[in-house]
């Protein structure tokens, strides 16, 4: 039987990733150079080292990775200020896992930072999280499958009885090589590339009673 639900944040739930383009297009941009939020999609779902750091790489800026990604968390909180919700069913499905006794995570490749800014604005509290795992929290990101790993382990479950919620590919392909089922979310990208996926729907409104019940 299913023992935990692990849920990836950006795009499962809440959608914030317009926000942190926008903050790390002035970031490059604060440095003098233009940058387009299409530039950052291959690295969706890595943790923001690699979100920022790759398209550094990529166009061969200069980049320091502690100073830049302070400075563009710093832009991000304050573009999300008042600004960021919850996507559909969120609360309702975190509602229906706590009524079955299912242990909860969070497992995010961005930072702590980040995440603790989101919850804060979604409206959920940590503590209904039995644990948050972060990038900071583990060495190989996605779709390296060690976050969902951390995650079940401090959670006391089983991952191959864990479901993991994702939006990303990279991300998709962590749960599975973590052992996990995952249901897919096609908030960011479409279902023919989330294939590998046990589920794929469009919110966690849109989730069926099946992926809780196996």
């Amino acid at each position: 039987m299913i023992q935990a639900v692990i849920f990836d944040m950006d795009g499962v739930l809440v959608d914030s990733e317009v926000f942190i383009q926008r903050a790390a297009v002035q970031m490059f941009q604060e440095k003098g150079y233009q940058l387009a939020a299409e530039d950052f999609l291959p690295f969706t779902g890595m943790g923001e080292n690699r979100y920022l750091g790759g398209v550094a790489e990529k166009h061969n800026i200069p980049f320091d990775l502690e100073k830049d990604k302070a400075r563009t968390y710093q832009i991000y909180g304050e573009l999300v200020r008042g600004r960021l919700s919850p996507l559909d069913g969120v609360h309702q499905f975190i509602d229906r896992c706590r009524g079955r006794d299912l242990k909860m995570a969070v497992a995010s490749s961005a930072d702590t930072v980040k995440v603790h800014i989101n919850l804060e604005e979604i409206g959920l509290e940590r503590k209904q999280f039995q644990a948050i795992v972060t990038g900071l929290d583990i060495e190989h990101k996605k779709p390296a499958p060690d976050i969902f790993l951390k995650a079940a382990e401090l959670v006391g479950a089983d991952p191959g009885r864990c479901l993991v919620v994702e939006d990303a590919i990279s991300g998709v392909a962590a749960g599975k090589a973590a052992g996990a089922k995952v249901l897919a979310l096609t908030t960011s990208f479409p279902a023919g590339e989330l294939s590998e996926a046990d589920w794929i729907t469009d919110t966690l409104a849109t989730a069926g009673i099946e992926v809780l019940e196996w």
